[in-house]
């Protein structure tokens, strides 16, 4: 099994600029982008393509999304886990797209903020919102959720995910942390209105956070597998790709820290199905 390190700076002020590293001992697959077969997300997905003899012409589209920019990647890799790890902003973009992200986010309130679970509804620990394409809807959790039209800046955050990914995305779920106290708990994201095999783009920004990934067999009392979870730093500005099948059989999670005293905003970009017409 892979083990992963990860070391922060000790000093308050690089913590705040987020230089936080992951530092990989490799006992097997993970590589980063000066590996001669790491290859990046988009590459990997231009070289999927022309592999094929014939493509539809919605992927030959989107092939064309491609673009010449290159990002410093680590592979996170591990049994069913297929990730990929970068900055795709440098920490001025991270930091003015952060106060952008806090003045004009309207977060949901009311019953929106609620979730079922085992029956019974609870208020999530966290502010929560989704924008994206006209007539698309989101249901997890008992919830239906439909998404607020596009804003300039998450389109710009969104475009920057497609340059660097090549994947285009229709929608976003974004979560807000005031601190160490708000979390999210262990869950896939393998709702029926994603695109199959289709990867999720998870960009951060604000507080560096711990991000866990757990093998659904090694979860709870009753595990019929000892696997070690996979445990992350998102930084300000990073993009993390969550590739199939990783929802399929890892779950993940943002764990309450009492130290974080800052805020954190995530966006996790997916591609969802649009409901047929009738």
């Amino acid at each position: 099994m892979d083990k992963f390190v990860i070391k922060q700076s000790k000093n308050p002020e690089n913590h705040k600029s987020e230089r936080c590293e992951i530092k990989w001992q490799m006992d097997k697959e993970v590589v980063d982008s000066s590996d001669e077969r790491a290859e990046s997300p988009r590459k990997k997905l231009k070289s999927n393509r022309e592999s094929e003899e014939t493509e539809p012409l919605a992927l030959l589209a989107e092939q064309e999304l491609v673009r010449d920019v290159e990002y410093s990647w680590k592979r996170i890799r591990a049994e069913g886990l297929d990730c990929d790890y970068t900055k795709i902003f440098t920490k001025s973009e991270a930091d003015d797209i952060f106060l952008q992200l806090e003045k004009v986010l309207e977060y949901f309130s009311g019953d929106l903020t609620k979730v079922q679970v085992f029956g019974k509804w609870h208020n999530i620990p966290r502010q929560q919102v989704t924008y994206g394409d006209l007539g698309l809807t989101y249901t997890y959790s008992g919830v239906t959720l439909a998404p607020k039209p596009w804003l300039p800046v998450l389109e710009k955050i969104r475009d920057r995910v497609t340059q660097a990914t090549g994947h285009t995305f229709n929608f976003v779920l974004i979560n807000r942390y005031k601190d160490g106290n708000d979390h999210i708990g262990e869950h896939r994201d393998d709702e029926k209105e994603l695109e199959p095999r289709s990867p999720i783009a998870s960009v951060s920004f604000g507080a560096c956070r711990d991000f866990i990934f757990r093998h659904g067999h090694s979860r709870g009392k009753n595990a019929t597998r000892r696997l070690e979870p996979v445990k992350l730093l998102l930084g300000h500005g990073s993009l993390l790709l969550m590739n199939y099948p990783t929802n399929v059989h890892w779950y993940h999670s943002l764990p309450a820290r009492k130290k974080v005293l800052a805020p954190r905003v995530n966006l996790t970009f997916r591609k969802v199905v649009a409901p047929p017409k009738n």
